[in-house]
């Protein structure tokens, strides 16, 4: 590759030029690209991708940057549709770059299952840092792959489409659609028959929540009955990341090295550390959360812990108490 570069150096300037003649860009105007609705949306995407892809050990910062020469979605597709594609891990040039993504996006268009008319992006757009057709493709394999993570609902553009003729060059003002409202007319059935569970659950009367709290915390003490310990509070216990951890080693059948976490947790950075290491784990056994911040079980919000038990609660429902996985060594610590 490298040989090629050096005896032909004006190669990118040709595919360069050949390759985005013709097009008719979508700008988004700069009043939208200041949308903090719009900044909503593309950091959650980030975090998305980031905790996605978290044990490539890949970080992305900037939608329009990091994603236009196919690595990031490479390893997207890998990572949520188990598919094994033979391309170059890192395209330097702009050929292989483009290359690389006439290869993925082909085949990531299949998995999506979408009709032509529904596809807003293209090789050309993506490796043209074009990041209008970046958002609609991330919304789209957000929808296919993790339809529970929570976008900004309801996310729209204005876009300028110019179009250079041979009289001149022409423009049209059009509102792009990034996200679907979430309550909107005949679609408000269909929006709450996707909506999180959880949150759903949340809107029910009271006594109907604790009925489902109190399964899930005996459920819990089913499950920690062998450590001597038992949750009373599930707002409150299981902040600090300890009983969360030591309650997926028991229900998973692995130990979690008392090295690897804080078993007393004295601040909030102790209690980070602890949540962060209990949401990687569950990520590996394919307990996919990517809608919850370890911040928010230290804050105690009670819809992400409720999200988490739930999750476990659903995989592992049914079993009675079994683990003596960790049993011996919290003896000896208490």
């Amino acid at each position: 590759m490298e040989a090629d570069v050096v005896e032909n150096p004006k190669e990118e300037d040709t595919v360069n030029t050949e390759f985005f003649q013709g097009d008719k860009p979508k700008v988004i105007q700069p009043t939208s690209l200041k949308d903090p609705v719009l900044e909503k949306l593309k950091q959650t995407l980030v975090n998305w991708i980031n905790r996605t892809l978290k044990t490539e050990h890949i970080v992305v910062q900037s939608l329009e940057e990091d994603l236009f020469d196919g690595l990031v979605l490479h390893h997207l597709l890998t990572r949520l549709a188990d598919m094994q594609l033979t391309v170059e891990e890192i395209a330097v040039t702009t050929k292989a770059q483009i290359r690389k993504l006439e290869i993925i996006l082909p085949v990531l268009d299949k998995r999506l299952g979408l009709q032509n008319s529904q596809i807003k992006w293209n090789v050309k757009l993506i490796h043209n840092k074009d990041l209008l057709a970046t958002i609609h493709l991330l919304v789209a394999m957000v929808r296919c792959f993790e339809p529970g993570l929570d976008l900004p609902a309801g996310v729209k553009v204005k876009v300028v489409i110019v179009e250079v003729t041979k009289d001149g060059m022409k423009s049209e003002e059009q509102t792009e659609v990034l996200t679907e409202e979430s309550n909107a007319g005949s679609d408000s059935h269909s929006n709450t028959e996707g909506e999180d569970p959880i949150e759903k659950l949340l809107k029910l009367e009271a006594h109907k929540v604790n009925t489902v709290k109190k399964a899930i915390v005996h459920f819990v003490n089913q499950q920690m009955s062998t450590l001597g310990l038992q949750v009373t509070d599930m707002d409150s216990q299981f902040a600090d990341g300890v009983i969360l951890l030591l309650l997926i080693g028991q229900l998973e059948g692995f130990f979690v090295p008392l090295c690897d976490f804080y078993l007393t947790p004295v601040n909030q950075s102790e209690m980070l550390h602890n949540v962060t290491l209990a949401l990687d784990l569950l990520n590996d056994i394919g307990v996919l959360l990517s809608s919850v911040d370890p911040q928010d079980i230290v804050s105690q919000d009670i819809t992400a812990t409720f999200k988490i038990l739930y999750s476990l609660f659903k995989k592992h429902k049914g079993r009675g108490e079994r683990g003596q996985t960790q049993e011996e060594e919290i003896s000896n610590r208490k």
